[in-house]
């Protein structure tokens, strides 16, 4: 069976990773022209997802590149520290930055899956035979199947399911982050300021100290911008920010010069049904929350659990889709409310906000519960051994 992926990030090379495994023909689309570099890092929890990474082969890839985690430390306007987290807390069991696993991802799939950089689907036309597909090069190929790996503002979403306003959800805040030179001499643990409704962030590269890591967030009605646009993107962060004190001035004058920008809401993916005929959407696409909500361990499991069963269904890629989606909706529900409290949890309305926010999170015993809430969310997926049961596809 042929099958188009759309998106290079995360879920698009794991699930390419397994269908060519498995024997099919997979090609995988990316609008960008190469894969992103830089970007913040994303952390696994739990012995699934230890398990999906050992089963792909890239845990050791993985655990040659992972950060270590990066303890964050909460300062006042004068630098006094107003309380610490422990790397662990945001950096999981294995933390890496969202690059190095693209990067991992794609080269332990790139031999059994074709990649399209530079290019996007323009429009899909399903019948009886297959789905037609219009790319914006102009090329056009027929698939059976067409997997939608293409984020929280996916394209496959909006062709085959509808218009993104009817499945994404502002959730009030919006985050950007942006590497620019370690001018401040930054090292050790991450700073992070508030002031109510804001959070400033900068951190050290653990590869790189003469580079830093810059992240903003703020919170903020739904905006309209152009999200292909930097400039616009930079001008409204300096907007926001550029009233502020602390070390803000000096973080926002690398801000021109960045050229890998990241910003976008924060927000989550709700849609009723992860398929239609031969369309099915995978990760942040069909079930994503920007941050906080686990989604790209999340993804990597997905991809495991959606190509499994389309390999042990031979060419019932309906009943596959269904016991995908009856596998995951459950778990995947209780990991996106965790991406409904990322932005009230890192710049909280208010200063009593802010200040209870820190009080709580010094005592030991709430730290520890919060520390192993994303564990046992991650558990509540069972693995099957899908190497072991599978059928060839039925070529048709």
């Amino acid at each position: 069976m042929k099958v188009l992926v759309s998106g290079a990030s995360v879920a698009g090379p794991a699930v390419a990773h397994w269908l060519g495994r498995y024997g099919y023909d997979v090609t995988v689309v990316e609008i960008q022209p190469a894969l992103r570099e830089g970007g913040y890092a994303v952390d696994f929890r739990g012995p699934v997802n230890r398990e999906v990474l050992s089963r792909m082969g890239v845990l050791e890839d993985l655990k040659a590149r992972q950060t270590g985690g990066s303890p964050m430390r909460f300062v006042d306007s004068a630098g006094r520290q107003l309380m610490r987290l422990p790397g662990e807390f945001a950096g999981g069991e294995l933390e890496v930055l969202r690059s190095d696993l693209s990067r991992v991802l794609y080269e332990h799939s790139c031999d059994q899956a074709s990649y399209r950089f530079g290019d996007s689907i323009a429009s899909l036309t399903e019948h009886a035979g297959g789905v037609d597909v219009s790319f914006e090069s102009g090329i056009e190929e027929t698939y059976d199947l067409v997997i939608g790996a293409d984020g929280l503002h996916s394209m496959v979403r909006r062709l085959a399911f509808g218009p993104e306003k009817d499945y994404v959800r502002h959730l009030g805040y919006y985050i950007a982050g942006w590497d620019a030179p370690n001018t401040l001499g930054i090292s050790g643990d991450a700073l992070m300021y508030n002031v109510p409704g804001r959070l400033v962030s900068v951190g050290a590269d653990r590869r790189d100290p003469a580079m830093a890591g810059t992240m903003v967030l703020f919170k903020s009605p739904e905006l309209a911008y152009d999200r292909r646009d930097d400039e616009q993107q930079k001008a409204i962060i300096a907007a926001r920010f550029s009233d502020l004190g602390w070390h803000v001035p000096q973080l926002l004058e690398g801000l021109p010069a960045a050229t890998e920008l990241y910003f976008d809401s924060i927000s989550r993916v709700d849609v009723d049904r992860w398929s239609t005929g031969r369309v099915v959407l995978l990760g942040d696409a069909g079930y994503g929350a920007t941050v906080g909500g686990m989604g790209t361990s999340t993804a990597v499991v997905a991809a495991y659990i959606l190509a499994g069963e389309l390999a042990t269904s031979g060419d019932d890629y309906r009943a596959a889709f269904e016991r995908y989606e009856a596998q995951l909706r459950k778990p995947v529900s209780k990991t996106q409310s965790g991406g409904n409290r990322t932005g009230k949890f890192l710049a909280p309305g208010t200063r009593f906000g802010i200040a209870a926010r820190n009080r709580v999170l010094s005592q030991p015993f709430f730290l520890h519960q919060m520390l192993k809430l994303g564990e046992k969310v991650s558990n509540l997926v069972v693995l099957n051994n899908y190497l072991a049961e599978q059928r060839q596809p039925v070529q048709e």
